[in-house]
């Protein structure tokens, strides 16, 4: 699973779901433009630059 899949596991989890998804993966999805964040190459991109 990419981190493109895991944000959006995540992101669509209901609401009393306990799945989480590590600070560092969401803070560089949530600095993507929103229209950024459905383009799995641009998310795994910022993704990997976390590392």
């Amino acid at each position: 699973m990419d981190a493109f899949d895991r944000f959006w596991q995540w992101a669509d989890k209901p609401l009393d779901s306990l799945l989480t998804i590590p600070a560092e993966l969401h803070r560089a999805v949530m600095e993507l433009a929103p229209e950024d964040r459905r383009d799995r190459a641009k998310l795994n991109d910022a993704a990997a630059r976390t590392k």
